[in-house]
């Protein structure tokens, strides 16, 4: 548990978490959500999703809703759905205790979340639980292989010994919050698509890493070659995560677990 977690906790043992914002966090993420960069990679990671879905299932309608821990950044998203015409059912809340019922999701996206929740195995059984059978659960996060990170403004932090990142975890929630990009609760796990494919195994999915997902049609001779490399040996893949910044892992959960 992170100094911010246990200080949320209230007298009662509940959690209370912090719904605020620090003003430049706030702003850092209300410029960098509406850069075309940003825009153009969640359209490509919807494109991606819907590609994986239509090869599997086909959809008759899409229901969007969305969930965060950030009050502000929540009524960010309702004006700016609102000015583009979106219907989509925001809440506040936490990913811990999710507000829709058991197996009534298809795709769920979690996208640079994990890393921020001290209880992220919660998480993802809360992910798993709210997805129907041959649903697809989206995951991007930290990835300790790789030595290139933006969650702290310290250089190869992915690769300091756990003891080392406590260290600054506490001095990013009280004297240094600048190290941290001012966030409420700064990053405090470290992943790799095979910790994560091992987790979700558990939780009875399958689990696709980037290179899987990756449309071949769409890439150049050369990049058609190398993914292929990736693709049919391991060591290769390997040494593709340790080159990549951030894990990214496609879940499916498997068809009879309900």
């Amino acid at each position: 548990m992170t100094p911010s977690e246990s200080n949320a906790a209230g007298a009662s043992g509940e959690k209370q978490w912090d719904h605020s914002t620090h003003e430049a966090f706030f702003r850092y993420y209300a410029d960098q959500s509406a850069q075309p960069a940003t825009i153009a990679h969640a359209n490509r990671v919807r494109d991606m999703l819907l590609r994986v879905w239509y090869s599997r299932h086909g959809v008759d309608r899409i229901e969007v809703a969305g969930l965060d821990i950030n009050a502000r950044l929540i009524d960010l998203a309702r004006r700016r759905a609102a000015q583009l015409g979106s219907a989509v059912d925001f809440n506040v809340g936490s990913a811990t205790d999710l507000p829709w019922a058991d197996s009534s999701i298809d795709i769920c996206i979690a996208s640079e979340l994990l890393e921020h929740v001290a209880d992220w195995q919660r998480c993802l059984d809360e992910f798993t639980r709210v997805l129907r059978p041959g649903g697809l659960l989206y995951l991007t996060t930290t990835n300790k292989l790789c030595p290139a990170q933006e969650e702290f403004n310290l250089p190869f932090y992915s690769w300091y010994p756990g003891s080392v990142k406590r260290y600054f975890e506490r001095l990013a929630v009280t004297t240094r919050k600048d190290i941290a990009n001012y966030a409420t609760y700064p990053a405090v796990n470290w992943f790799s698509f095979y910790s994560l494919r091992d987790a979700l195994k558990k939780r009875g999915c399958t689990s696709l890493d980037r290179f899987d997902v990756m449309d071949p049609q769409s890439k150049s001779a050369p990049a058609r070659f190398v993914l292929n490399l990736i693709t049919n040996y391991p060591p290769v893949r390997f040494v593709a995560h340790i080159l990549t910044h951030g894990t990214t892992v496609v879940a499916i959960k498997d068809s009879q677990v309900s």
